[in-house]
């Protein structure tokens, strides 16, 4: 009820994940042209330390999509575009844990080329997370979220 009830918590809310959402998509997007061959110049160990403001990205989406779903669980279980936000959220986590896994990407220096599979990686992850906010975007438009 305070989610819905008070009038300045859903926008408080939309701000939130709208700026965590732009924190993150700035640090992915970076990280990945960089990973596709793009930027040469710039070394992954200083994209690396840009990480931290990606994770709380990340964290204020999951904290105030939470918030929205609490405060209106209906019009989003039975909502396709949020199952496929969903599932494609879970793909770009399973996407993320191969940086994680794999250090020797953050290694590498100024002009030296990533491995073939981070390019595929960092190509996928690019695609998930539009796919991520065309179907935030669609929630009110594509079936009876709103």
């Amino acid at each position: 009820m305070f989610v819905t009830g008070t009038k300045w918590m859903w926008p408080a809310c939309e701000t939130l994940h709208f700026v965590g959402l732009s924190l993150l998509m700035g640090v992915v997007v970076l990280v990945d042209l960089r990973m596709m061959g793009m930027m040469k110049r710039v070394s992954f160990p200083v994209l690396h330390r840009l990480m931290p403001w990606a994770i709380l990205g990340f964290a204020m989406n999951v904290m105030t999509g939470l918030l929205f779903f609490i405060g209106n669980p209906g019009q989003y279980f039975n909502s396709v575009p949020f199952q496929w936000k969903m599932a494609f959220v879970l793909l770009a986590g399973a996407n993320a844990l191969y940086f994680t896994m794999f250090d020797e990407i953050w290694d590498l220096g100024p002009e030296e080329n990533a491995p073939m599979m981070a390019k595929i990686a960092a190509g996928s992850a690019v695609v998930l997370w539009i796919a991520i906010m065309w179907c935030g975007n669609m929630l009110p438009f594509i079936g009876d979220s709103f």
